[in-house]
């Protein structure tokens, strides 16, 4: 039931963290799941780690808070690291921005 209204809302069902389940009652149980908004530290350490190992030439990559941002004065460059990041899997559903400066 969760799932589905999770689904209506557009949350990724990947930052779902579900907890033990707990006896609650009767024939009822009760479990504890967590919604994981932005990245861990460790995380963000791991997709830094994945684009070093690439070996993508003039991608820069930095760790700002919970987000991480790609920078990179070739497009070309840009798309190949999304593709990179969207073939891994780190256990979370990673979003893509595109923020131009003029």
């Amino acid at each position: 039931m969760l799932q589905t209204k999770m689904v209506r809302r557009q949350v990724p069902l990947k930052n779902l963290k579900p907890g033990a389940v707990e006896p609650a009652g009767g024939a009822t149980v009760r479990q504890t799941i967590e919604i994981q908004d932005g990245l861990t530290a460790d995380m963000a350490r791991e997709i830094v780690k994945v684009l070093k190992e690439a070996k993508l030439k003039k991608v820069q990559s930095a760790i700002q808070g919970d987000t991480v941002r790609i920078s990179s004065a070739n497009k070309d460059d840009l798309q190949g690291a999304i593709q990179l990041l969207k073939g891994k899997d780190f256990g979370v559903e990673l979003k893509f921005e595109n923020f131009r400066t003029n």
